[in-house]
């Protein structure tokens, strides 16, 4: 499986298509591996002449995991929100975002498509907003 260091870890990703074809970037959101997106969607795009990543974020799959660190509790968060104090928390969504334009970065793609599902349709907004 083809890992790259990307944002100051390893990411895990697989490589679908030709390397000059139009780029798309898949991200998944909370908690799902790659592979929850479909091989035949991966296929279809390819067979369309797109060049398909797709990729494990961080502390999902087989990239980089932060071992020891989490994110505070749904109740600490929410105590935390009502008294407006910001939580620490071990990475952001913009810091997901950095990863996977690092990973189109260390691909040497310079433009892509960036398709989300769930969290991460989120991580996508991120990515378009801080890598336009």
């Amino acid at each position: 499986m083809p890992t790259a260091t990307a944002n100051g870890i390893t990411i895990h990703y697989e490589d679908h298509g030709k390397a000059g074809d139009p780029a798309i970037l898949l991200i998944m959101g909370f908690g799902a591996q790659l592979t929850l997106w479909p091989i035949e969607l991966v296929e279809a795009l390819v067979g369309h002449g797109f060049r398909v990543i797709r990729y494990d974020n961080r502390d999902i799959g087989l990239s980089h995991k932060f071992h020891g660190v989490r994110a505070p509790g749904i109740v600490k968060l929410t105590l935390l929100g009502k008294l407006g104090i910001r939580p620490k928390v071990p990475y952001t969504l913009a810091d997901m975002a950095d990863d996977g334009a690092g990973l189109l970065d260390a691909l040497e793609i310079e433009t892509a498509h960036i398709v989300g599902g769930s969290m991460g349709g989120m991580i996508a907004q991120h990515v378009a907003a801080r890598h336009p």
